[in-house]
């Protein structure tokens, strides 16, 4: 027969401990949902019934005009697949080029990769300014072009050096194992290195995928005259500096029964443009766990 353990008894100082611990945090996630469940209330209430106020966490009058009139904005519709496109596109390219270079560099046999380190860690304190940036991306036919979005981040030094890390923490056995059998450098990095990072590399992703996802000043910036090129979070950032104006318009509460309001619109956009992302991180938090870990732990 086998011993039951014995429970370990928890003094009062751990009980307590555990009570304002547990108080703690669930104040502190109350007042992180709020708002997101506020916003979501109100893109579901009657537009006209929202100007009242008291909409806090559950719609008064359901309705759900307000995002038939956003999905049926066609600036919107065109700045979602911009987003899409460069989210994707983006997210792929910078994450690979990132693993290639932080391979180099985590290898002792590249003479100067302290040197070459060095360089980019430099670019994370010191930059030229927007308007050098932007006369360099005009001499480089990078602007009123897709490609600006993609050609400029394609390196980031702060997820190179991650990814490096967790390179240099890999055993040397596998990629001494690989060149006896004769793998080339390129084989080694494909067929075993980048399989063993997925944790660092789903992480180094979300990471892009979210700046990629939120991005609007490049827009602003470099592809303002483009309409075709503009992005689902330039369209809301353009509907939500317009808010203050429509909203003091003294014609606004005309034909009241059939309208929306700039702040129904708002909270419905808010939403359209947050959905990805929430959908896509729940598939990416064991990765993202993980790879937050790295290097907390030394052998």
């Amino acid at each position: 027969m086998m011993k039951r353990s014995k429970k370990i008894k928890k003094s009062p100082y751990d009980i307590a401990f555990i009570i304002i611990n547990t108080l703690i945090l669930t104040i502190f996630c109350i007042f992180t949902l709020y708002p997101i469940l506020n916003t979501l209330a109100v893109s579901f209430n009657e537009a006209v019934d929202t100007l009242t106020g008291g909409v806090h966490l559950w719609p008064r009058k359901w309705t759900f005009e307000n995002y038939k009139t956003v999905l049926n904005m066609k600036s919107l519709m065109r700045g979602a697949y911009i987003s899409v496109m460069r989210t994707v596109i983006g997210t792929l390219a910078q994450t690979l080029v990132t693993a290639l270079l932080a391979y180099v560099l985590s290898r002792k046999e590249f003479y100067f990769n302290r040197q070459v380190s060095l360089l980019y860690v430099i670019t994370m304190y010191i930059n030229a300014g927007i308007i050098p940036t932007l006369l360099l991306y005009q001499k480089l036919h990078l602007t009123n072009s897709f490609w600006v979005y993609i050609v400029p981040g394609a390196v980031s030094a702060f997820n190179m050096i991650v990814i490096r890390t967790f390179m240099n923490g890999l055993s040397n056995s596998f990629v001494e194992s690989a060149q006896v059998d004769g793998a080339g450098h390129f084989r080694i990095f494909w067929r075993i290195i980048f399989p063993l990072c997925k944790p660092v590399l789903a992480t180094v992703a979300l990471f892009i995928a979210v700046y990629q996802w939120n991005s609007w000043f490049d827009v602003m910036i470099y592809n303002a005259r483009r309409e075709d090129l503009t992005t689902l979070q330039y369209e809301l950032m353009k509907l939500l500096s317009s808010v203050s104006q429509q909203s003091g318009d003294p014609n606004a509460m005309k034909h009241a029964a059939n309208m929306v309001t700039p702040a129904s619109v708002r909270a419905a956009a808010t939403m359209v443009t947050a959905l990805p992302i929430v959908m896509v991180y729940p598939f990416l938090q064991r990765y993202f766990v993980s790879g937050l870990t790295i290097g907390g732990v030394k052998e």
